[in-house]
């Protein structure tokens, strides 16, 4: 039953990303050339909405769904990994012209070659498992 309520969600997501042209590659092309504001107003309101739902959540000490108490674990004080990691992640999303939320929305509406991107974030998160305790977290 988690599983079917998991794919809902994820085609609410799908379509939700596609019909605002948060999955464009235009409009994230657009976004990087600081041409339009679309990209930013998407990602800002995620923000703030986002915000605002942990913040309740904290103070109202819900549940998910399944009645299971949500966790926030500490974050780390080190800046280099969040600017590192950001940057890294910035130059896939423009290189590609989608992060991993659209990528697969693409898929859905037929975008094949977007599969290309797929293969190589699921390597590059493979290659991550194997080194990661060698990296400086």
């Amino acid at each position: 039953m988690r599983t079917f309520i998991y794919l809902l969600i994820g085609i609410l997501f799908g379509i939700t990303m596609f019909k605002s042209e948060a999955a464009s590659w235009f409009r994230i092309y657009e976004m990087f050339k600081f041409e339009s504001f679309h990209m930013y107003g998407i990602i800002g309101s995620a923000l703030v909405t986002g915000i605002i739902v942990v913040q309740l959540i904290k103070k109202f000490n819900i549940k998910s769904f399944y009645g299971e108490t949500i966790l926030f674990p500490p974050k780390a004080k080190s800046v280099a990994r969040y600017l590192i990691g950001g940057i890294i992640f910035g130059l896939g999303w423009a290189l590609a012209g989608a992060c991993p939320g659209p990528m697969f929305t693409l898929v859905g509406v037929g975008y094949i070659p977007i599969l290309i991107v797929i293969a190589a974030s699921i390597l590059g998160t493979f290659i991550y498992g194997v080194l990661k305790d060698k990296l400086p977290h």
